[in-house]
């Protein structure tokens, strides 16, 4: 494994090609619902991830992508986390926002909401600064189901597991409230 922790920002035209030729062929070898063949594909996507990481090749287009087709959630979660943090490391709000939202997905069907609240506050911080107008919505409207809340800009960002812990019980609670006083 080499030393070289740098992402370039720019990625390399061949590597997308690849990937995204990778990520169209695993799409139809799963509406196929051809194992064997998505298996190879998938195998071979790690591959490009693995010989890339810590070169001037690594991006975070390639871990998004190996973890958009990993079916155990657990373990695309930690990708997502890998591909996060070399978005990060180039600034790349795009990335960011679009990561934060799918590892906040993720961990709703996983049954942690406390995390998922923290990622979206993140994802919905980065979305400022982009141009999908789908995806600054998808993460408003989980945000919004996850809180209860339509004023989600008022939800302080949170630093830890805990306090969010906290800010969904007491938004819960308080959704309680008004859901008897409504009655």
């Amino acid at each position: 494994m080499s030393t070289n922790t740098s992402v370039n920002t720019n990625v390399n035209t061949k590597i997308y090609k690849q990937v995204h030729s990778l990520a169209k062929d695993l799409m139809q070898a799963s509406m196929r619902k051809n194992q064997a063949k998505f298996d190879g594909y998938y195998a071979e996507l790690k591959q490009v991830c693995d010989d890339n990481e810590g070169t001037d090749k690594d991006h975070p287009v390639q871990w998004e992508t190996l973890a958009d087709f990993t079916d155990d959630l657990a373990f695309a979660i930690t990708i997502y986390e890998k591909a996060f943090i070399k978005a990060e490391a180039i600034n790349s709000k795009d990335f960011l926002s679009s990561i934060g939202f799918a590892i906040a997905s993720l961990q709703v069907e996983l049954g942690d909401k406390s995390s998922a609240v923290i990622h979206l506050e993140k994802a919905k911080i980065n979305s400022n600064k982009i141009a999908d107008k789908d995806l600054k919505a998808e993460i408003e409207a989980l945000l919004v189901e996850l809180v209860g809340v339509t004023e989600v800009e008022d939800i302080a960002v949170v630093e830890s597991v805990e306090e969010a812990v906290k800010a969904v019980d007491v938004i819960e609670k308080v959704t309680e409230l008004k859901t008897w006083k409504d009655l």
